[in-house]
């Protein structure tokens, strides 16, 4: 077998785009022949992947899967709408959201677990999927949730087909209660973080960086009164709950009885699951959501 210098490696990366292991690779299956690792890569869909990853991927799909009592989100981006609503990059989604009940949250751990159906990893099965469809894709996330005894809800907003739509929710609830009352009441309050974005469940668990920040700009926005510093920190605590009012999941009004707060909806939905409910968290991803898109594409 062909020693493989890194100087073949270095060669056979700027000839295709390819990555670094994956040019080592190509070489070692193929004894060393340039050619032959070039004709590999293609093959494999890896050619290229390397200069196509450096355009912006903001479109693609959220997948949610769910399975007993635990469900999964993922946000895979591409750089078109287009490419969104292909049947193999939908497929692709649905599937790498299965393998992410598996992975429990952890990105790279999904990255490298074994694509459903397929030989490869999810991360390799990205890549030659890229290669084949001819656009940057990048599995960008993932979020999971799990209940000892309760469900887990799940809603996507405006659904493109199972478990793929811009807009994923997934929300556990504990409760020893009856599980399909609790299911229903479950995908209303997950509708509710869709269209709400709470930051946290209750006001204890919001980053505590945020609430400072809010506290700062309140403050300085009641010394512009010119009240004493009583009447300023009484100022301060009342706009304060106005703003838990607007973040906290528990604190908001609930949008599918805005007589409500969700605190109070789960106390009454908790009388006809027949036991108490506890919201123990949820993830909501919208797509493409921080992502800095250049201005010149």
């Amino acid at each position: 077998m062909a020693t493989i210098t890194a100087s073949m490696v270095k060669e056979l990366r700027e000839k295709t785009g390819a990555g670094m292991m994956d040019c080592k690779t190509a070489l070692n299956e193929t004894d060393g022949d340039m050619e032959a690792a070039s004709d590999w890569l293609r093959t494999k869909g890896l050619a290229q992947a390397a200069k196509k990853a450096g355009r912006t991927a903001a479109e693609g799909l959220i997948g949610v899967s769910w399975k007993d009592n635990a469900a999964a989100l993922v946000e895979v981006n591409s750089e078109t709408d287009f490419v969104a609503r292909n049947e193999i990059f939908q497929e692709m989604v649905q599937k790498i959201a299965e393998a992410a009940l598996g992975a429990k949250g952890d990105l790279a751990s999904l990255e490298k677990a074994s694509y459903p159906g397929g030989s490869a990893s999810v991360e390799e099965t990205v890549k030659e999927t890229v290669g084949s469809i001819g656009e940057n894709m990048q599995l960008r996330r993932t979020a999971y949730l799990t209940v000892n005894d309760g469900v887990v809800a799940h809603y996507i907003h405006n659904a493109m087909g199972t478990g793929l739509g811009k807009m994923g929710v997934i929300v556990a609830l504990e409760s020893t209660g009856d599980k399909e009352a609790l299911g229903e009441f479950g995908r209303q309050v997950a509708m509710h973080v869709a269209a709400s974005n709470p930051q946290a469940v209750t006001t204890d668990e919001l980053d505590k960086d945020l609430v400072d920040r809010e506290r700062a700009v309140l403050v300085e926005q009641a010394k512009e009164s010119g009240k004493p510093d009583n009447v300023i920190e009484k100022m301060v605590e009342g706009r304060l709950r106005k703003f838990y009012e607007e973040v906290v999941l528990l604190s908001q009004t609930y949008v599918i009885d805005s007589e409500l707060t969700v605190e109070k909806a789960v106390e009454q939905a908790a009388k006809t699951v027949g036991a108490p409910i506890k919201i123990t968290g949820f993830y909501r991803y919208a797509l493409g959501e921080g992502i800095e898109q250049s201005d010149e594409e």
